[in-house]
């Protein structure tokens, strides 16, 4: 089975002359940093002023290996400094320094992606998709990845964020837990496109068919 890698760059842009916050907690844990999902984030920080003074970071060198549909993370506070997270279709799970793109941590141990026999759809390789999710308080890393076998996976992953070491406990093997009514989650017609949520210590992994790609 061939699997195709691609080569992504993250880029960043910098404020010059812009003095950056102290003690300031900037931390995007979730997709749009907002569970209305509403698209809408502001840094109090991105004013108009701000904004004619922005730079492409030329010294920023964010290379991974694989496609990238789920939305970035950003975290401040941990020991190494404010990490960009950056999961990836080919099921690679990045930490990079946020001001040089230096990896921190990353995982291409998960598991290899799906590249064939998928039933529909058009996203190849099919890996992590959907953005994840961060609990501050653990300083937990919580994504699906669906990964390929005799049968086709999606395990529930949860991680240090600051180590990228797993958890106790995890990864959840879905189709050996998920049911409904006696019907058991069959993990080869369901995509977790969709953003990972995490409510009052829940959290919630979407899927759905590949129907619309």
């Amino acid at each position: 089975m061939t699997r195709f890698i691609f080569i992504v760059a993250i880029v960043v842009f910098a404020l010059c002359g812009f003095t950056a916050r102290t003690g300031a907690q900037v931390n995007v844990t979730q997709k749009n940093n907002n569970p209305s999902r509403n698209g809408l984030y502001i840094d109090p920080a991105f004013t108009p002023g701000n904004a004619a003074n922005l730079v492409r970071d030329l010294n920023f060198d964010g290379t991974i290996v694989g496609n990238v549909h789920a939305q970035p993370l950003y975290i401040e506070g941990g020991p190494n400094g404010p990490m960009i997270i950056v999961v990836t279709a080919s099921n690679n799970i990045y930490a990079l320094h946020a001001d040089t793109g230096t990896v921190i941590w990353s995982r291409t141990d998960i598991g290899p992606a799906v590249t064939s026999g998928i039933p529909c759809g058009n996203i190849n390789p099919v890996g992590t998709i959907g953005t994840p999710v961060v609990d501050l308080a653990s300083r937990s890393l919580f994504f699906d990845a669906l990964i390929d076998g005799v049968t086709k996976k999606h395990f529930i992953y949860s991680l240090n964020v600051d180590t990228g070491v797993t958890k106790p406990g995890w990864p959840v093997d879905v189709n050996a837990t998920a049911m409904y009514n006696g019907i058991i989650f069959n993990s080869l017609v369901q995509e977790d496109r969709g953003a990972l949520a995490l409510v009052n210590e829940i959290v919630y992994v979407p899927y759905s068919g590949y129907g619309g790609d």
